[in-house]
């Protein structure tokens, strides 16, 4: 992803400090730990190339990455699905190769739905689109829908109107980039109480470049995290102990799901940071995710 991205030389200079919890979040949020939370981490895709011989063993098909890709993680950030409209059959053909492990697909909306033109008259291609998604069946977690970073405040009702007409019985998290959703605290409010009173989420991005992304707002007792880490520069790690803070404390105050998608600028280098994260993760909240294996030594800057 290169949302965000500055100059490595930069990076010593940006506060990566994650704003507090805010008392937004005490009016989703019960205040009492739910029993068994449930965590999911990922990556964007799982046809990587560099991981054939890293956690994926040596010579490995590219048509058996999914199944390897699920032995190491429980969830994946479907970015497949914004650049076409999938039909059943092929999606049931990824959900059959992950079938009863428990694995989730998040799929992000098709690009012809949220970033041509307008959202309005969008039905039957959204209805086309979400039909397909229904073949993952139980494998399929939250769908987040991402505006583009141009489409400001002054469309809200647009937005609005759009997120109104989605089905009620899918979970949807909504991904916002205009600056101006977050620096005007009338249209944030306004933002947090639509999506608060429809039951969606609002997507967390933290990424360099744009820290007020990273705003740290629930909506609903669920957490989607997109975080974009730097191919394992040194502040991959201390913001990656950020976030393990934060999540344990959401966890504390009753908060039920956290999807956190880990995005590299070289994807090459995910699995490190990810292992480093669940070990931190199950240390700190008492969890047993999985992670990667390697086929040999990972790199490290720890």
């Amino acid at each position: 992803m290169e949302f965000g991205r500055v100059p490595e030389k930069k990076l010593n200079e940006i506060d990566f400090v994650l704003p507090q919890d805010t008392p937004f979040n005490d009016t989703v949020l019960s205040g009492n730990k739910v029993a068994s939370p449930k965590v999911y981490l990922g990556c964007s895709k799982w046809g990587r190339t560099e991981w054939v011989g890293k956690i994926y063993p040596p010579k490995t098909d590219e048509k058996d990455f999914l199944p390897h890709y699920a032995s190491h993680y429980n969830s994946i950030e479907l970015n497949a699905t914004h650049y076409k409209i999938h039909h059943a059959r092929s999606i049931s053909r990824w959900a059959e190769k992950t079938k009863g492990t428990g694995f989730l697909y998040c799929p992000k909306m098709y690009k012809g739905v949220t970033h041509e033109k307008s959202l309005y008259g969008k039905d039957s291609i959204t209805d086309e689109f979400i039909t397909g998604l229904r073949a993952f069946e139980e494998q399929l977690g939250p769908i987040f829908i991402q505006v583009s970073e141009s489409f400001g405040t002054t469309r809200r009702s647009e937005l609005f109107s759009f997120l109104k007409l989605l089905p009620t019985d899918l979970q949807f998290f909504v991904e916002v980039r205009h600056p101006d959703w977050f620096s005007n605290e009338t249209i944030k409010s306004e933002l947090l109480s639509f999506l608060k009173d429809h039951k969606m989420g609002l997507v967390i991005t933290d990424t360099s470049g744009r820290r007020d992304c990273a705003h740290m707002l629930l909506t609903i007792p669920k957490a989607f995290i997109r975080y974009v880490g730097n191919s394992l520069h040194p502040t991959d790690y201390t913001r990656i102990n950020e976030w393990v803070e934060h999540i344990k404390l959401w966890i504390e105050k009753g908060v039920e799901e956290v999807y956190f998608f880990m995005h590299m600028h070289d994807e090459a280098y995910s699995p490190e940071l990810t292992v480093f994260m669940v070990d931190k993760l199950n240390e700190a909240c008492g969890l047993n995710l999985k992670k990667p294996v390697f086929v040999k030594k990972p790199q490290t800057l720890f």
